[in-house]
């Protein structure tokens, strides 16, 4: 007897039961990671035809990789030392000399000293110069996406470095807040970037979602990056808004002409919580005076 040939229709029936119903052990297919977090975003508010068509993009998507840095960052072990060499400092008094117009203004305005505001900008991104190659977006949609989600979780985990791990007990503690914090973040994002006609895809910064040359995070972009060059948008990546930016974030957090070098410290403080950091800050100001 010869034996039957499936029909055609039968094929795909099996191809079908086989796609719906794996092997016990097989890898199931990728994709989909940031459904959720699409449908949650379209329940707080935003529109979701564009939502949809902003996640849809090749561009777009989960990425362990890099938001596993956020569980190995260490910020003690950061070399601030270099900020105050010699080079830095010349590279930092022609910084003075290149943007003095918008620098004397935001003094003006804001009443922060200008050494001051180059100092940040010279720590954060090498006066301009170094503004990450990450796409935020990325970076705080993974991270949104790990809330209530175990098995994204898992991914994060695994792409942590062996020699580098913490504690699971603590990383399941940070994933719990950072998650609420990403997903705070990337709403931030979305609303900067329609507000400002951009392209949330487009938009590159580092590791944990800071953009612009004064590295800001999306929330205090929304809320704090000033106009500079008066061309009625805030482009976190022009040095006169990022020099009018960053004075009016350490006005709005305390800044006043003449407080003491304490007060000083604690407001700087805010913008990076780290004594190393803030000493570094007014250490480069001091040379620069």
């Amino acid at each position: 007897m010869k034996p039957q040939i499936p029909s055609f229709i039968s094929l795909l029936i099996l191809v079908f039961l086989v796609f719906l119903f794996p092997a016990p052990g097989a890898a199931a297919p990728q994709g989909g990671e940031l459904d959720a977090l699409t449908q949650r975003l379209v329940q707080d508010g935003f529109d979701q035809e564009k939502i949809q068509a902003l996640f849809a993009k090749k561009e777009v998507g989960f990425k362990p990789g890099g938001v596993s840095l956020f569980f190995v960052h260490s910020e003690s072990s950061l070399n601030y030392d270099q900020f105050a060499s010699a080079k830095s400092i010349a590279n930092a008094q022609k910084y003075l000399k290149t943007h003095k117009d918008a620098l004397d203004r935001a003094q003006a305005a804001y009443g922060v000293d200008k050494t001051v505001i180059t100092a940040i900008i010279l720590v954060e991104t090498r006066l301009g110069t170094y503004l990450g190659n990450r796409t935020v977006i990325n970076t705080l949609a993974t991270m949104a996406a790990l809330s209530g989600d175990p098995a994204l979780q898992d991914r994060i985990w695994s792409a942590i470095s062996d020699k580098k791990k913490p504690k699971r007990a603590a990383f399941d503690k940070k994933v719990a807040r950072k998650s609420k914090w990403g997903y705070a973040e990337l709403k931030a994002l979305l609303k900067f970037a329609a507000r400002e006609d951009l392209d949330p895809a487009a938009i590159k910064g580092s590791y944990a979602g800071a953009m612009g040359i004064p590295q800001f995070m999306p929330s205090n972009a929304l809320t704090l990056a000033k106009d500079g060059n008066n061309d009625g948008k805030v482009n976190l990546f022009d040095h006169q808004d990022a020099i009018f930016s960053v004075a009016n974030y350490l006005t709005h957090h305390g800044w006043k002409p003449g407080i003491s070098r304490q007060r000083q410290h604690e407001v700087l403080f805010r913008y990076n919580h780290s004594n190393y950091y803030v000493d570094t800050l007014l250490k480069v100001s001091d040379k620069l005076k």
